[in-house]
């Protein structure tokens, strides 16, 4: 009873949650980022698509900060493999961006479609969902209506994705031009998938913690 007693007094380390609202800020820059470089024109995708590399490495260093705080820390605000998935959709969320982002520069479409636009404005209004819910979830607020809008912005996302392939596959005569465009917008949908993971996670932690 003495060592329960004891471990209750030791302090919970909400340094964690710090990690997570660093991580979900990098997530919306670099969402905003390549929102404003695809709005920007082809021209200028190469110079966004740097900045969110530069991103993505600083989002890193904050994962590798957590995963090593998490294995010499005892007591944890959320279950340790919690911290741990979320952690990895965040991240995998910065990554999918950055592969868009390095796709459009290497595609070098001009002008860019309108459907990589409206995806792209999907991911970067699905990360500002994200960044809402994890700083939600440090403070017990209201979690839910982020996801549920989460998963909203991905059912959107594959209708757009769908008609844009449908409309390419129908009118589309360059092959090249063909791949390059339905590469692109696989790697948005995907994107967009990502974020749905990333609220799937949240959801988990709220009821395994309510």
């Amino acid at each position: 009873m003495l060592k329960g007693e004891c471990m209750r007094l030791l302090p919970r380390q909400e340094k964690f949650f710090e990690f997570f609202n660093s991580h979900a800020a990098y997530l919306l820059e670099a969402a905003q980022l390549l929102l404003d470089g695809v709005r920007a024109g082809n021209s200028h995708i190469p110079e966004y698509a740097e900045r969110i590399k530069q991103i993505e490495d600083q989002a890193d260093r904050i994962i590798h900060e957590l995963v090593a705080k998490l294995s010499r820390t005892f007591i944890t605000p959320l279950d340790p493999e919690d911290i741990h998935r979320l952690s990895t959709a965040l991240d995998d969320v910065v990554d999918g961006i950055e592969d868009c982002a390095h796709r459009l520069a290497a595609h070098g479409l001009d002008p860019i479609p309108m459907a990589a636009v409206r995806l792209c404005e999907l991911v970067h209004e699905s990360a500002i969902q994200i960044q809402k819910a994890v700083s939600a979830l440090e403070k017990d607020g209201e979690v839910d209506a982020c996801w549920i809008e989460i998963n909203r912005l991905e059912n959107e996302a594959d209708h757009v994705y769908r008609e844009a392939v449908a409309e390419l596959l129908r009118h589309e005569t360059n092959v090249i031009l063909l791949i390059k465009q339905k590469e692109l917008f696989e790697y948005l949908e995907e994107t967009m998938d990502r974020t749905e993971d990333v609220a799937d996670v949240l959801q988990n932690v709220v009821v395994k913690n309510s």
